[in-house]
């Protein structure tokens, strides 16, 4: 079906929940030991070791998550990240999810230390089950947020959503909703956003493409940058690296970090490399066998 043009698209945005769920009591920051420190924001030796953006990292990740935070503004609890200023928070599905993926190489070349929330099987509208889909994980606190003013924000997918039978309505409504709680949240950092890979529309790209379409016109209605993926697979020849029918094989997963970061500076998203590079995780690590 035909996405929905962005006139109507605004219609759907609803407004940002401000209720919050009740919080253990917490006064100040709370340090990094035991339990407390925020979940799989240490990655393993060999993970940090990994060819980012073409350039290989250093043996333990460059930045991380310290601690928790309260925000005493919205009562909600925040990540302590180091450098947040040059840091790119990045939500996202499993396309973004491991240290390797294209998402993350693409913003680590053009110069962003990557702070990930997320998970494998998740979307607009999508849920794993254990958590929430994008707007939902935010507000009920499956993954944390950074603390402070990220350089960027970066919402990336909609595979799931394409698989699960989401309607353009509800992938719409969602994408706005998630639009408004992130600007509320963080007034002052830039938001963009990234389509659904796929083959496009005259290639078998089916509905992954049509997602991609939706999201394209929520961005354009809410003046976003949009970064559409949605032919990439075909444009770029690149469905010999595919692993599975969704997912790329490591060499895949390079070429499209090199063309995103081409993309992103091409809107002027790029940011001057810094010593500081680093992939970081809001949420473990784990394998994921949902689609995205």
């Amino acid at each position: 079906m035909p996405p929905a043009k962005a006139s109507t698209l605004r219609g759907f945005a609803w407004a940002a929940c401000a209720a919050v769920s009740a919080l253990v009591a917490v006064s100040g920051i709370v340090g990094n030991t035991g339990g407390d420190a925020v979940p799989g924001t240490a990655l393993s030796r060999a993970a940090a070791g990994q060819v980012s953006g073409g350039r290989t990292g250093s043996a333990e990740p460059a930045v991380a998550a310290t601690a928790r935070v309260l925000n005493t503004g919205n009562g909600r609890l925040e990540a302590v990240v180091p450098d947040v200023a040059g840091t790119v928070l990045l939500i996202g599905d499993s396309q973004a999810e491991p240290v390797d993926g294209w998402p993350r190489l693409g913003l680590a070349a053009a110069g962003y230390n990557v702070y990930f929330c997320g998970r494998g099987g998740t979307g607009y509208v999508a849920a794993n089950g254990a958590t929430g889909n994008y707007i939902d994980a935010l507000q009920r606190g499956d993954w944390l947020l950074p603390s402070g003013t990220p350089a960027l924000i970066v919402v990336e997918g909609g595979g799931n959503d394409a698989a699960g039978g989401a309607s353009n309505a509800q992938i719409a409504r969602n994408a706005e909703r998630l639009v408004t709680e992130l600007r509320t949240r963080y007034p002052g950092t830039r938001l963009a956003m990234i389509g659904t890979l796929a083959r496009g529309a005259n290639d078998g790209g089916g509905r992954r493409s049509e997602v991609d379409a939706v999201l394209g016109a929520v961005a354009g209605a809410n003046g976003l940058p949009f970064i559409s993926a949605g032919d990439w697979l075909t444009r770029y020849g690149l469905a010999k690296d595919l692993a599975d029918a969704v997912h790329m094989n490591s060499d895949g997963r390079r070429a499209l970090g090199g063309i995103l970061a081409a993309r992103l500076r091409e809107l002027g998203l790029g940011r001057n490399p810094s010593p500081a590079q680093g992939a970081l995780a809001a949420v473990p690590e784990a394998g994921s066998t949902f689609q995205d």
